[in-house]
């Protein structure tokens, strides 16, 4: 019998292949809050500070891991119980649109979830967590907590954002091939959606953290681009 084809690998040169054209911003496809806003916020979960003496930690499980954007000292590899890293919050702008939305992690309840600890600076507190609260809060997609992350070195308290389900960009639990699907067609004036999980999870892979979520995806979502390359994007 003949040898069935390898399936597709994700990769960037496929992304680039199946979405070649550039997409214009459309700041009025989200609202976002202000600092003024979210200050409140911020000033109020600070007030909540795990173990303040074991520092200022942020947790990351998505795009904070090769793109944190955010100046830190120390970095530890670690768990947190009780949530687990899925795709679940649309996205209508920046990797989607909203006639094609496309999709990014948040932490769902449940399970665990391998990731990174970012120590940042603790002389100002609220000035040094503002452009990670920024970024992740004023989509209105997230809800911040703290969690403890189980380390090598011992646990450690830190800040994370898990899925805000009373927003109206989250989506439940989705199936794998549901989730493909949205990834696959959607792109931002930022990139393609794929782009969003190939980066994380070659993340994942060098940090030697294994995610079966993301390895499932990542073969259901090459295999959509494959065939979008080879027809063409839909009119």
């Amino acid at each position: 019998m003949p040898s069935r084809p390898p399936s597709p690998a994700l990769s960037l040169d496929l992304i680039a292949r199946a979405h070649p054209q550039k997409i214009a911003d459309d700041p009025s496809a989200l609202a976002l809050l202000t600092d003024a806003d979210m200050a409140p916020d911020l000033a109020g979960m600070l007030a909540r500070r795990l173990a303040p003496e074991g520092g200022l930690w942020v947790f990351a499980y998505g795009s904070l891991l090769w793109s944190p954007e955010f100046a830190y000292s120390e970095t530890r590899v670690g768990t947190v119980r009780g949530w687990h890293r899925r795709f679940c919050l649309l996205q209508h702008r920046f990797r989607g649109t909203p006639e094609r939305p496309g999709l990014v992690l948040a932490l769902e309840r449940g399970g665990l979830c391998r990731g990174v600890a970012f120590r940042l600076d603790d002389a100002d507190p609220h000035a040094t967590l503002m452009p990670v609260w920024r970024r992740e809060m004023k989509g209105k997609g997230y809800e911040a907590r703290w969690v403890m992350v189980a380390t090598a070195e011992g646990p450690l308290p830190a800040l994370t954002f898990v899925a805000n389900r009373m927003s109206e960009r989250y989506t439940g639990r989705l199936s794998d091939e549901a989730v493909a699907d949205k990834i696959a067609t959607a792109c931002g004036h930022l990139g393609p959606s794929a782009e969003y999980l190939f980066r994380t999870a070659e993340a994942c892979t060098a940090l030697g953290i294994r995610d079966r979520h993301l390895r499932a995806l990542q073969k259901l979502v090459a295999e959509r681009l494959e065939r979008r390359a080879a027809d063409g994007p839909p009119k």
